[in-house]
């Protein structure tokens, strides 16, 4: 009887959730967060969030939150091995002063050197994932995601000034929208 408990025990706690951060984030001092949850034997719920207040040198803005709460089909167990997943993603920003040389995919990061914008966004994306199991409570997780963003914005002159030289204007992003190298404690 009392390896009936155990073993119901240790089922019953298994591999249900796991609390995360991406190092990725990390690195460019974005402060984040993320949660998953099991949903099914193959399928769990992850939701990030980050977000960036700090002041730049040289009047750089840099600032935004994000949310991120995605669906996982795991291949083999939840938590471990390869995953696909789909996401969606929102947010504000307020970024400027920054340079940036290169353009990519319609969007031209170069205008931020002289300009700032500020706005909100959402998307949805695809991503596909590894996770290696490295201990029995701690899991290494690689990420990538492509998808659609749309936004809009308002344009200022400068970085640090009021002057308005664009209001709510659309714009649609296709391409990257996840990249995450997160450290992950299950429990």
């Amino acid at each position: 009887m009392l390896l009936c408990i155990i073993g119901a025990c240790g089922g019953a706690y298994a591999q249900k959730a796991a609390l995360k951060t991406n190092l990725l984030s990390d690195a460019f001092l974005n402060p984040n967060i993320a949660g998953e949850f099991a949903l099914a034997k193959r399928w769990t719920f992850d939701v990030s969030g980050q977000f960036n207040i700090w002041d730049l040198s040289h009047d750089r803005k840099w600032k935004h939150w994000v949310v991120q709460p995605e669906v996982r089909y795991w291949f083999c167990d939840r938590f471990a091995g390869h995953f696909v997943g789909a996401h969606l993603l929102g947010g504000q920003y307020n970024v400027g002063h920054l340079d940036i040389p290169a353009s990519f995919l319609g969007t031209d990061f170069r205008k931020l050197k002289d300009t700032r914008y500020q706005g909100w966004f959402g998307g949805a994306g695809i991503a596909y994932g590894y996770d290696w199991v490295l201990t029995e409570h701690w899991n290494l997780e690689a990420e990538i995601g492509i998808g659609w963003t749309y936004t809009r914005y308002d344009r200022f002159r400068c970085a640090g000034c009021g002057k308005k030289i664009e209001e709510n204007k659309p714009h649609n992003y296709f391409g990257p929208t996840k990249a995450a190298i997160n450290l992950v404690y299950v429990f």
